[in-house]
């Protein structure tokens, strides 16, 4: 018999989760018997994921800059990267403003509700106002200087500072290039074969991959809050859903139009990526796979794919920014706060330049968010009964716009590989061709 492709799997790991967990969220024991000996699953499988994500950066950042050979090639791509990265996330925002005025669920929302769900999530929404403000008041420019590290040992010891990983190894990679090969020659090699030794890691970490989405859902359903909060804002939900659907057709159609690739072809090359985004709400655990399955099953060149996604899990956050946009208006329509062209000018910039220096992390979007309402001048005190309004469905969200952010990376190593003449014909058909032999 057949075994299933990778993505079954996990489609199938997270159906069986969701059920699991709606059938034991009527009992008694049910909540407790998930937390205590399923969920540990999902949360073991994150931290192999982010154990691996440093190495990775640091080994196939340094690969492909090196193998690149001339430094031209790689102010090329950085510079075709950033500014693919800043569009999309342009675009993102202009579509989320687009669709919550146009719905402007906001105002569907009654009072009532209001005051339920201030008093439900306030001290959860008090807790990101208070990280957001810390990280306002540090300047306008801080994420550029927090993009350098002091000490590069302590920066890799912390996942959140992968910009500074990223920084240094760039600045390693450079500096490999501008060497004699002679000299450069052995570390070179060293990096070859740690990336491959990686590489395989992530192949033995994905064995697990359907329990991990299995326990993963199951316990995020016994952990659900109140079911009528999730009526009460499934307009809003609805809003930011269609946002991001509308960036998934806006990707795949210019991978056609610019690559030829069908979408059934791109969107099967990237859904294991997409649906551990989903289970995991973090960019940064997904990254390993992002790459494996754009360097192996789209065909990026690894010289690409290497630079490409690692940043774009760090500065490239089109679900999150869009959200941004779709969340801000959406509180403001709620409170009655009303918003100007100007204000939502603001909205598109802000989100625009929070989201480079955003963690690829669950719960980052929220900060993020508190930052584009305090630009438009909205008070503390709005902005926790804000914060309180959304936290309700904020998970479930979170987890789509994740995929989003995943789909974005793979779109744009795409781009960049087209441009590049890097983009050939994927090397694997099947994730189970990787366990032959």
């Amino acid at each position: 018999m057949k075994k299933l492709a990778l993505h079954w799997q996990i489609l199938l790991g997270m159906a069986l989760g969701i059920v699991f967990g709606l059938i034991l969220s009527n009992t008694s024991w049910g909540k407790s018997f998930i937390v205590d000996w399923i969920k540990p699953i999902g949360v073991i499988f994150i931290k192999l994921l982010k154990l691996i994500a440093i190495p990775l950066i640091i080994a196939s950042l340094i690969k492909g800059i090196s193998d690149l050979k001339d430094i031209s090639k790689f102010s090329s791509i950085g510079k075709k990267t950033i500014l693919l990265y800043v569009c999309s996330t342009v675009i993102a925002v202009t579509i989320g403003l687009v669709l919550v005025n146009i719905i402007q669920p906001g105002n569907s929302i009654s009072q009532e509700t209001v005051d339920q769900l201030s008093s439900a999530y306030n001290t959860k929404a008090n807790a990101r106002v208070e990280s957001a403000f810390d990280q306002k008041e540090t300047g306008p420019i801080q994420f550029i200087e927090d993009m350098v590290p002091d000490n590069i040992f302590a920066a890799a010891s912390n996942n959140r500072n992968m910009l500074q990983v990223i920084f240094f190894t760039v600045l390693f990679g450079i500096s490999l290039l501008l060497v004699k090969e002679e000299k450069s020659k052995p570390i070179k090699d060293f990096f070859d074969s740690l990336n491959e030794v990686i590489m395989k890691m992530i192949d033995i970490i994905m064995l697990i991959a359907p329990y991990a989405v299995f326990a993963l859902l199951a316990s995020l359903i016994v952990e659900t809050g109140n079911s009528d909060i999730f009526v009460a804002l499934a307009q809003y939900g609805l809003t930011v859903v269609l946002g991001l659907f509308t960036m998934v057709v806006l990707y795949i159609v210019v991978i056609k139009i610019y690559t030829g690739r069908s979408p059934s072809s791109f969107l099967r090359g990237i859904s294991p990526a997409q649906l551990l985004a989903f289970s995991t709400s973090s960019s940064a655990a997904t990254l390993p796979v992002t790459m494996e399955r754009v360097e192996e099953h789209l065909g990026v060149d690894k010289e690409v794919a290497s630079f490409v996604c690692p940043v774009g899990a760090t500065i490239n956050m089109d679900g999150t920014s869009l959200y941004q946009a779709v969340a801000a208006v959406f509180i403001c329509q709620a409170l009655d706060y009303g918003l100007t062209i100007p204000d939502q000018l603001t909205i598109v910039m802000t989100a625009t330049l929070a989201s480079i220096g955003s963690a690829a992390v669950p719960g980052a979007g929220m900060v993020m968010l508190v930052i584009v309402l305090d630009s438009l001048g909205v008070s503390k005190e709005t902005l926790m009964v804000g914060l309180a309004l959304i936290f309700a469905i904020d998970r479930p969200l979170d987890m789509l716009r994740t995929v989003i952010n995943v789909t974005g990376d793979a779109t744009v190593s795409m781009l960049v590989g087209k441009s590049e003449g890097k983009l050939g014909v994927p090397e694997v058909k099947n994730w189970d061709d990787n366990y032959k032999n």
